[in-house]
């Protein structure tokens, strides 16, 4: 599979920030508002503040201002405002297709991964990157350094060191993946495939150790992980529970991913925890000893 990248991003650029999942934390999301208007024209229409139960207005106002977002000429990225559930609602009915044509930068996390998944689907590549209310909230220099440079300079070369070894060995692939939850959830739509020889990376929060599990094991049980060329766990906040016999969810994911036969490495720095690096998914990476390289290319194919 071919993954194209959408052109990078520079200062002044026009940005459109939408909801498409739940309502919105107003302090934490008008923090991160201006710190992308600092650097971005942006665009947001007042329909992103609605609130209809858990999700941000009705499923026919929130795909209404992505699908818009996605097909506008002029706009260069779109930007998940918060994570939360929904997408998952209106995914199907998003314009595709349209969007390959022409394609922008799609950037979020969490609930978002069900538009990144669909995004690598449909040979585009994404940005896995905390949402607005992220960049609100997180005030560390490196998480909003990563989450420029992912945009600006999107083949630009990057590791990650020192992380656990679960599975020694080597790997090349491009990366790809998100909150494990929305992976699993797609795969019982019969909406997930990715590529051949992928690095599947791999979050969640929330999560008692035997759900880990659970959805590992369909996973693997269901033929998801069979193209993986290698694993790469990030952050599993506040993933235990009194019920799992002491069991560590480090314990689940090495054991529900040695029989793989594949590099498996944990520990990196995405997530729903303190550390939240943008990365982008449908990138070319690999995977030797404890670290994981983006090698960089002018023209990545």
């Amino acid at each position: 599979m071919v993954i194209d990248f959408p052109p990078a991003l520079a200062a002044g650029d026009l940005i459109a920030v939408v909801a498409p999942s739940g309502p919105l934390p107003l302090d934490e999301f008008w923090r991160g508002l201006a710190w992308l208007r600092a650097r971005y024209r942006v665009r947001m229409r007042p329909g992103v503040l609605d609130r209809d139960g858990y999700l941000a207005g009705n499923d026919a106002r929130r795909l209404e201002e992505l699908a818009s977002a996605m097909l506008d000429p002029r706009v260069n990225a779109v930007v998940v405002a918060r994570g939360g559930y929904g997408a998952m609602r209106i995914v199907n009915a998003l314009p595709w297709r349209a969007f390959a044509r022409q394609p922008k930068w799609l950037v979020g996390f969490s609930d978002a991964t069900v538009l990144h998944a669909m995004a690598w689907q449909a040979g585009i590549a994404s940005v896995h990157a905390p949402n607005v209310t992220g960049l609100g909230r997180d005030h560390l220099v490196s998480t909003r350094s990563a989450w420029l440079a992912s945009l600006e300079r999107p083949t630009a070369r990057r590791v990650w060191r020192a992380l656990r070894v679960v599975n020694a060995g080597q790997a090349a692939g491009p990366i790809v993946g998100g909150n494990l939850a929305l992976l699993h959830a797609m795969a019982v739509a019969g909406r997930l495939s990715t590529p051949k020889d992928a690095v599947l990376a791999l979050e969640d929060v929330g999560e008692a150790p035997y759900r880990v599990d659970r959805m590992l094991t369909s996973l693997k049980l269901g033929g998801h992980l069979s193209h993986a060329s290698a694993i790469l766990f990030g952050g599993f906040e506040r993933c235990t529970s009194d019920v799992d016999g002491g069991q560590t969810i480090e314990d689940v994911l090495d054991r529900c991913t040695r029989s793989l036969g594949i590099p498996v490495l944990a520990g990196a720095p995405f997530g729903h925890g303190a550390q939240n690096e943008a990365f982008v998914l449908g990138a070319p990476v690999r995977i030797q000893g404890n670290a994981v390289t983006w090698p960089g290319s002018a023209t990545p194919s």
